[in-house]
């Protein structure tokens, strides 16, 4: 053998026998956001927002599932017969879901959501476009000014990254805790108390769920409170929290709209047994949440930030809601790219105005909201 053909094989053996076997070289790259694993003989990456084949391949299913393990066991899960679906994260805080036989017929599905080593920041957002600057300047002043916040989106859509930025503006003097069910928010203050959930273990004992996560932190003296994906009746707890003067806290949920969102929150909270009147939990839902920032992934592949969305209040039994940005679809380039601008919707004063002012900001939000007029009647 040459050489290159020793160290490469002597590269594969290291990854083999230490670490993550032929994902390693993928793992490395910073292109890619998601690595997709359909058995031994089928790999998928995204790049770009686009799914593409890899000539990477497993010796067996049995190689596969040793490195599914491998992987899960660094944080104290497990995958095999007796339970074939798992969620855990590798070192660097990227998501890791496993599902394997008899449940995947096919060998193991493994699937790794990648995080970035660099964080992104509003600053880079702007610069890729998915949000105008003047969005990315109230975005700003609504994580400063304690507003409850929830981002919406589909699946792949940016939302834990969105959040990621959001939190940047938070204060370094507020104490935050984060729940999360496979803990991946990357946060850059110095005081953050980070909280995972527990499967329950072979004899079904031990399970710790986010509920009680969220019910726990409210004893351990936050200022905010941050759910990493609100996805059944912790829905509830959150919504309990942003209202008892844990102001800023923020969570993230899948929905294709900020009225979808809403709504969404409602059957999460029907959904855990809660026998409330309708009108009441609407009320509830449009006293705790003031900003709903929907993120969407187009169809070239491209992130936008489609909605900034106030909620405004109760009429009647409906919840009104007001958008400050829009993103309107325009056209497609030769290339296939779409073609898009962010417009403001010339609301002059926000509903969390005063909040803005007690905290010093209106004039600042005032210049944004200026200049994001300004922006849409010379695109327009």
């Amino acid at each position: 053998m040459s050489i290159a053909e020793q160290e490469e094989l002597l590269d594969d053996i290291c990854n083999d026998v230490l670490g993550y076997g032929p994902l390693e070289p993928l793992l490395a790259r910073d292109d890619i956001a998601d690595v997709m694993v359909n058995g031994a003989n089928r790999t998928y990456i995204e790049v770009g927002g686009k799914i593409q084949l890899t000539g990477v391949r497993f010796r067996d299913n049995q190689q596969l599932m040793n490195i599914c393990q491998r992987i899960v066991s660094q944080v104290g899960r497990r995958v095999d017969e007796a339970s074939p679906i798992c969620d855990a994260r590798l070192p660097d805080g990227s998501r890791v879901n496993v599902i394997a036989p008899p449940l995947s017929i096919d060998g193991p599905a493994l699937t790794i959501r990648k995080f970035k080593k660099d964080k992104l920041t509003l600053d880079q957002l702007t610069r890729f476009g998915s949000i105008s600057p003047e969005g990315a300047k109230i975005l700003q002043i609504i994580g400063r000014v304690r507003c409850n916040v929830v981002v919406s989106g589909g699946t792949g859509s940016g939302k834990t990254t969105l959040l990621n930025c959001l939190t940047r503006y938070i204060d370094d003097d507020e104490r935050i805790i984060t729940c999360e069910d496979a803990a991946e928010l990357q946060l850059q203050q110095p005081h953050v108390v980070r909280l995972e959930t527990r499967p329950p273990n072979l004899e079904g004992q031990g399970q710790v769920t986010m509920r009680d996560l969220i019910k726990n932190c409210l004893r351990m003296r936050p200022e905010r409170i941050i759910v990493g994906e609100v996805r059944g009746p912790e829905a509830f707890d959150l919504l309990q929290a942003m209202n008892t003067g844990h102001d800023g806290s923020m969570g993230t949920l899948h929905a294709n709209s900020p009225r979808e969102c809403l709504g969404r929150i409602e059957s999460m909270i029907s959904m855990g047994g809660f026998s409330l009147p309708s009108k009441t939990l609407r009320e509830m839902i449009a006293g705790s949440i003031d900003v709903v920032v929907q993120a969407a992934r187009l169809r070239d592949g491209s992130r936008r930030i489609t909605h900034i969305t106030e909620v405004m209040g109760m009429e009647g039994d409906v919840i009104i809601t007001q958008d400050l940005f829009v993103y309107d679809i325009v056209g497609e380039d030769a290339n296939g790219k779409l073609i898009g601008r962010h417009r403001s919707t010339g609301i002059g004063r926000p509903r969390f105005w005063d909040r803005a002012r007690y905290y010093g900001e209106d004039r600042a939000l005032a210049a944004a909201l200026d200049a994001a007029e300004v922006r849409s009647e010379e695109t327009a």
